[in-house]
């Protein structure tokens, strides 16, 4: 019978080294793979990339010149016994200026429900000067059965939009909503419009 083998000291570090750093590796993949969503969420959001609009803490301390034609569109998922609709489908609006517009939604089962929006806006590119202050999206919207709800949405136009290259000539932006059923459990409380 022979003898095992005696492994030298200096590779059994060197294989250590490289198992840690595989595992290592696999870890921060792993990591990354998790922290994907919430940071291209946090990128759109600050960049207005992929149509996200900007939020705004007051309204705009400049006007500009050009007046634009905002649509409103909205939507409901199947699974969500609501109708869903723009108190108005468009509006003008001058660049700067602050406007809010309602959107009204009602419940049409008789249970309560709660709604989740989500939205963006077209042209993609209009989301970094698309500038909301206040609205009902990204916050759970709880209705009784039955019950109908105005929501308002505060926004201006960034007179920036009147320099960028590639929206100089856009003449209209499109603001969509889509409201899904929440996966949460119905709460007491009436949700609230907010940021």
């Amino acid at each position: 019978m022979a003898p095992a083998p005696v492994q030298d000291p200096v590779m059994q570090r060197r294989h250590r080294r490289v198992a840690l750093t595989v595992v290592g590796a696999v870890a921060g993949m792993l990591g990354m793979a998790y922290a994907a969503v919430p940071l291209y969420q946090m990128f759109c959001r600050a960049t207005g990339f992929g149509g996200v609009p900007q939020i705004a803490s007051t309204e705009s301390a400049t006007r500009g010149q050009k007046v634009m034609t905002i649509h409103f569109d909205a939507n409901i998922a199947s699974d969500l016994p609501w109708t869903f609709e723009p108190e108005q489908t468009s509006i003008k609006l001058r660049t700067g200026e602050t406007a809010t517009v309602f959107y009204k939604v009602k419940n049409r089962s008789n249970k309560t429900t709660i709604g989740l929006a989500t939205y963006n806006v077209t042209p993609e590119r209009s989301g970094m000067f698309f500038n909301k202050i206040a609205c009902f999206c990204f916050s759970e919207q709880t209705l009784g059965p039955g019950e109908t709800m105005d929501m308002p949405v505060v926004f201006y136009i960034d007179p920036a939009v009147e320099t960028d290259e590639i929206m100089k000539s856009q003449e209209s932006i499109t603001l969509s909503y889509t409201f899904y059923a929440a996966k949460t459990p119905v709460a007491s409380a009436k949700g609230k419009p907010a940021l």
